[in-house]
């Protein structure tokens, strides 16, 4: 039996998979008015589904939502000012396309690594590697 026909019979044995986007969700933050604060409630639970760095993250947003915010005690964060709930989807949706997902091939499952001064997006899945903005 020659290689086309054992590839052939290979990929007709193989299960039909079929992508998915349930895999990689980032929670719709949880936001509500205290004064004149908005405080994002699942932010902790935001860094453990994207697997970053609480100032990483609370950098980009005082950035994005140009404002200041802060960690409290209870890892949730403090943003000063008035923010809806899908202004902060927007900016971490932002988040998530520059510092998470890789440019190659869209999966999640990267690292910020440090080379040469310089901060790179690292893909575990492909091997891509691409600089991204300091924060």
């Amino acid at each position: 039996m020659g290689y086309e026909d054992q590839l052939d019979r290979a990929m007709e044995a193989a299960p039909d998979v079929e992508a998915t986007d349930d895999r990689f969700e980032v929670p719709t933050p949880a936001v509500r008015p205290e004064g004149n604060v908005t405080i994002y409630e699942n932010f902790q639970e935001t860094l453990d589904r994207l697997d970053r760095e609480d100032r990483q993250l609370l950098s980009f947003l005082q950035t994005d939502l140009g404002t200041s915010a802060q960690l409290d005690d209870r890892g949730r964060a403090r943003l000063t000012g008035s923010f809806k709930q899908r202004r902060l989807a927007d900016a971490l949706d932002d988040y998530v396309d520059q510092y998470v997902l890789c440019s190659e091939c869209g999966l999640p499952d990267t690292q910020l690594v440090s080379e040469k001064g310089a901060t790179l997006l690292k893909c575990d899945a492909c091997g891509a590697r691409s600089s991204v903005a300091e924060q």
